[in-house]
């Protein structure tokens, strides 16, 4: 890969640390980041992979004071419990910082306190919300009231988690503080504030004239942004979590977590690199890459890229690879109800397939627009290709030639039409497959790779080597140097997506991987920067052997080449590279989901039926006293044939007996209202339904939820008797 920088430096939105990690942060963020790195390891690239715990901001203060417990006690649980889930699906960070470390306060306010010190804030004044019972101000997540929206009456100021719509307090109705639930006041208080509007034309300049190959979604966005116009944006708050604002007379307040998180990436890169961090940052040498989320864009895009602008001295991103939501079974993910697919669980209740669900969400990757995480589909793609196409062939190659040839690569003799065919085919995919690394197209470059797998799987079950073997052992030889070849085309190419499934099969291979340039820090905590396991110089007798006790270490120039394994080498065991994903799991998850699902359906029924209808327009005592409303006793009731919500009764009016058609058989049965005594509004003009003519109307309660009950009287009183 040509590129005119020496290194390349790789961030993730930092998780918040208010709660777990699920599929949605997972596909959206994380995996392809990894996939990239990884890419970019096998090309024996100096790269660099950065993220870490986001653990300041409301959410988490709400959290705290829900558990009874510090808001370091929240981010304490949740940053080791997030930790652990990457580590568990794979996903190798060569740091994992956090925002409440030491060099990070140390971090964010020297950045902020150049910024100050070079002018480059404004102060503003404003009225903002206050409570007067807890005696603070109130950020946007601790007001809470109805969405002007969708009428959802527990909405944040800052956005409705029922309709999605961005909120601010004042758009509230009823707003209410969260903290004592008491009206909120306005009360004037000051913040500094950064002059986007100042940065406009030359953020123009930069994104809109310099980066038009960013994907659509993340140009779109700025674009729309900057064409609105850029007003200045608050960097303190008045909050006693985070980092104290590092000037007088800001006692009370802290940076805003948006100001405040993104300087994660440069504090967390100090953390390992305490001396020479600044040629990850401040080196035009380095490329800068942002792994985001959509919903991040105008932070990453934008805010930060001003921040650094500002603050002078550092590189800005490269590129900034945004996906779009993934949705679970056709529904938005949302952690405040529980419908996710967590990675803890994941982990626990899927052990050893922690690479089917780095395929699945690849496969499904939401890039251009959102997309949908099912069950059945994450079974499917399991069973059907990483078991029935990719681990089959790789199956079949192995144990063959175990069985056949001991164990021991054989020979390859004369190319037949469908071998050279096959062979030809791989370098082709593999172009397309560094096309599609390199501009981020992941789910493409995932299928290139099943492509190999698909070719390989045809390949073997075309030439049938398991029959050639009886009547041409050279044959048979030829076939199953060719299909191992494709094997360790796949170990490389599937490297990035399924790291776990690769390694097994580079151990059935018995070779390694001469991968990239990895900067954790080894056990006396000095970081490494070398080759982790460099392949031998072919020929050359005084070259070091490789680290992992292999004969033959595979690195990218290798792929496509057919020569990666010679004649005579000896095989690792075989072993299954996937199992199935059986029914019961599936329907484990699902019925999950299931009552989740029916739990939140009855919650909202139960808030709907609160719900009261607005009252209809004014009317006069003497429309009311049109009315003539009495007591009645249904002496007969039958289903009105061929309708499913009418029931015919028979009632006494204490005057007469009449008829009266309605349309409760939903809620009542006939035998339910056989006896019952009834309100019944026994002036109304008559009606003919259903060929049956009515004779008055049954008075219904209708809660908000729609469900209908009759009014009828505490005690029992003579038909016919009037209700004013």
């Amino acid at each position: 890969m040509d590129s005119e920088f020496k290194r390349t430096l790789v961030t993730c939105a930092l998780p918040y640390t208010n709660g777990p990690v699920h599929i949605g942060h997972l596909a959206g963020v994380y995996v392809p980041a990894d996939i990239y790195v990884r890419y970019l390891r096998l090309r024996g690239e100096d790269v660099l992979f950065v993220c870490g715990s986001d653990e300041h901001g409301v959410p988490i203060t709400i959290k705290a004071r829900e558990q009874g417990c510090s808001p370091q006690d929240i981010v304490d649980r949740y940053h080791g419990l997030i930790r652990d889930s990457f580590a568990g699906l794979g996903i190798n960070f060569d740091v994992y910082g956090r925002t409440t470390s030491k060099v990070h306060e140390k971090t964010a306010s020297d950045f902020f306190r150049k910024l100050y010190d070079d002018g480059k804030f404004i102060v503003r004044e404003s009225e903002q919300y206050y409570d007067p019972e807890a005696g603070t101000f109130l950020a946007d997540r601790y007001i809470v009231g109805t969405c002007p929206k969708c009428g959802f009456e527990r909405a944040y100021g800052d956005q409705c988690e029922k309709c999605g719509s961005t909120l601010s307090p004042d758009e509230l109705i009823n707003p209410r503080s969260k903290l004592s639930g008491a009206q909120p006041i306005r009360k004037k208080t000051s913040h500094w504030y950064l002059p986007l509007q100042d940065y406009e034309q030359w953020l123009r300049d930069w994104i809109l004239e310099g980066h038009k190959e960013w994907r659509p979604n993340v140009y779109g966005q700025v674009k729309s942004w900057l064409d609105g116009g850029l007003q200045p944006r608050a960097v303190t708050r008045d909050l006693d979590w985070g980092v104290p604002v590092p000037v007088e007379g800001a006692e009370g307040k802290v940076l805003y977590v948006w100001f405040d998180a993104p300087i994660g990436y440069i504090s967390n890169t100090r953390e390992l690199f305490p001396d020479d961090w600044e040629k990850w940052w401040k080196s035009e040498d380095t490329r800068l890459i942002h792994f985001i989320g959509k919903d991040n864009i105008v932070f990453h895009c934008i805010v930060f890229p001003s921040m650094l602008k500002a603050h002078g001295g550092y590189i800005l991103p490269d590129n900034v690879p945004s996906n779009e939501f993934l949705n679970l079974e056709g529904d938005k993910i949302s952690t405040s109800q529980n419908w996710a697919v967590w990675a803890h669980e994941y982990l626990r209740d899927f052990p050893g397939k922690e690479d089917v669900l780095r395929y699945v969400l690849t496969a499904n990757a939401p890039e251009t627009k959102d997309n949908d995480f099912s069950w059945k589909d994450f079974q499917q793609r399991n069973n059907s290709e990483l078991v029935a196409i990719f681990g089959n062939f790789v199956n079949r190659a192995v144990v063959l030639t175990h069985k056949y040839f001991d164990g021991k690569v054989p020979a390859r003799g004369t190319l037949e039409p469908v071998d050279s065919e096959v062979l030809a085919q791989i370098p082709e995919l593999r172009s397309s497959l560094e096309r599609n690394f390199e501009g981020f197209h992941f789910r493409e470059a995932l299928k290139d790779a099943m492509s190999i797998a698909r070719l390989g799987n045809k390949y073997i079950s075309d030439t049938e080597p398991w029959k050639v073997i009886k009547t041409d052992r050279d044959r048979a030889a030829t076939i199953l140097n060719i299909s191992l070849q494709i094997c360790c085309d796949l170990a490389l190419a599937f490297e990035p997506f399924t790291p776990f499934a690769a390694e097994r099969l580079r151990g059935m291979l018995h070779v390694g991987l001469a991968a990239g340039f990895d900067h954790r820090p080894d056990r006396d905590g000095a970081a490494q920067h070398t080759v982790l396991c460099p392949s031998p110089v072919a020929g050359d007798s005084d070259s070091a052997a490789p680290s992992c006790g292999t004969d033959i270490c595979l690195d990218w120039s290798m792929f496509g080449s057919a020569d990666m394994l010679p004649a005579g080498h000896a095989l690792g065991e075989a072993e299954l590279l996937f199992a199935k994903v059986e029914d019961d799991a599936i329907e484990a998850q699902t019925a999950r989901l299931a009552a989740i699902k029916a739990e939140r359906e009855a919650a909202a029924a139960a808030e709907a039926a609160k719900k009261a209808a607005p009252l209809k327009p004014e009317c006069s005592y003497e429309d009311f006293d049109k009315m003539d409303i009495r007591t009645a006793t249904v002496l007969d009731a039958e289903r009105v044939p061929k309708t499913d919500k009418l029931l015919k009764l028979t009632i006494d009016t204490g005057l007469d007996r009449r008829v009266i058609v309605s349309g409760i058989a939903e809620y009542y049965s006939p035998e339910d209202m056989k006896g019952r005594q009834i309100c019944i509004l026994a002036n109304l003009r008559p009606r003919t339904i259903r060929g049956i003519e009515s004779k008055g109307m049954i008075l219904m309660a209708r809660q908000g939820d729609g469900k209908m009950r009759f009014i009828t009287p505490q005690e029992v009183l003579a038909d016919g008797s009037q209700i004013n």
